[in-house]
């Protein structure tokens, strides 16, 4: 009798310039999908949580949160890209066109764009763009990420005899049309402060909540999520050592929403959508029992009518180590870690991304 053991993911030689990978998750995001990931990260957005000034907004109902969205199409492109990655690299042009909402079904495709070994030839660099679709064929998100991958080619993995074609990511939207046709601002009884007349280029805000990550936690959410990277969840694979911690670490896109959730109320309480994400990165990795913190620095506004304005925000996140420390130390914390000299890096710093988001002005 012979054994079989597939194995997941690809290598680097198994990557194609071109190549379009059908995901085969397929997910209906229930409500309780939906409550779960509102009770675990401390969102204020109130789009995202309340189905009344959704309605306001045009929409049907309260949609999706963007980072649900993200975090699912990020896990569900593990299956065929990143299951024998090394690390999560960078994040780019992350944009929801569309609204999802609970009940809908989601889909996902990856298409390679390109793939660069490195000098040692030991291993490289995969860059490729995920397109979110929901059961009606509207890109709820995409994406573009990159991820360092062993060389050579796997074996033992499975082949689906399914073919896919990816739309035009770059004539995409940043945020559904509804927003457009906004002709007031919705009125709500209380809320956070904190609205686009707020914001200054150059403000900094110390996010002063902060997170400690649970075990069972993260492995629930990246099983949630359908994440089937082991590094996340299998402590015998971690072990073995195939983590450079030798234990679990927290998937990324999970570090992702907490540190965005962390300066949630002080940045987005009045937001009505995200824009977009661009250029991020995890510089260090999270386990268990680290202690998330987040800071935040505006790096532009932009009136864009009576009721609404664009903020760009350099978000950051940090382990056991308040931003407050690092700055007072004079720590460039803003500055993203890549291209640093060795000395002036910043060894806390866990996540780094600019991030634009459509925020109410003060009323009246």
């Amino acid at each position: 009798m012979m054994t079989r053991s597939p194995r997941y993911g690809r290598k680097l030689d198994d990557f194609e310039v071109g190549a379009t990978y059908p995901h085969p998750w397929e997910v209906t995001i229930d409500a309780g999908t939906v409550a779960l990931f509102q009770a675990s990260f401390l969102d204020a957005t109130p789009t995202y949580a309340s189905a009344a000034f959704a309605r306001q907004l045009g929409l049907r109902d309260r949609p999706i949160h963007p980072l649900l969205l993200m975090n699912l199409g990020l896990s569900f492109s593990v299956h065929d890209v990143s299951e024998q990655a090394i690390a999560h690299l960078a994040y780019l042009d992350i944009r929801f066109p569309h609204a999802c909402f609970a009940g809908d079904t989601v889909t996902a495709s990856s298409r390679v764009l390109g793939v660069k070994p490195t000098s040692a030839g030991d291993k490289g660099v995969v860059h490729v763009r995920t397109i979110v679709d929901n059961q009606d064929g509207l890109t709820v998100c995409a994406f573009e990420r990159k991820a360092l991958v062993r060389a050579g080619a796997l074996e033992g993995r499975p082949e689906a005899p399914f073919s896919h074609a990816q739309p035009d990511a770059g004539a995409l939207q940043r945020a559904p049309v509804e927003l457009d046709r906004l002709s007031g601002p919705p009125s709500r009884r209380g809320g956070f402060a904190g609205f686009f007349d707020d914001f200054t280029e150059g403000d900094v805000i110390g996010h002063h909540v902060g997170k400690t990550v649970g075990d069972s936690e993260h492995m629930q959410l990246t099983l949630l999520m359908r994440n089937s990277h082991p590094l996340h969840f299998d402590e015998g694979y971690c072990r073995e050592g195939s983590s450079f911690t030798g234990t679990r670490v927290v998937y990324g896109g999970l570090v992702f929403g907490f540190v965005a959730s962390l300066a949630s109320r002080d940045v987005t309480g009045n937001v009505l959508w995200d824009l977009g994400y661009d250029d991020g990165a995890h510089p260090s990795g999270v386990a268990a029992g680290d202690t998330l913190y987040a800071a935040s620095k505006v790096l532009s506004t932009r009136p864009r009518n009576a009721h609404t304005g664009e903020v760009t925000f350099r978000l950051v996140g940090l382990k056991n180590e308040r931003p407050e420390a690092v700055l007072e130390a004079g720590g460039d914390l803003f500055a993203p870690e890549l291209g640093k000299s060795r000395e002036a890096r910043i060894a806390s710093k866990v996540f780094e991304i600019s991030r634009t988001v459509l925020m109410l002005r003060r009323p009246g």
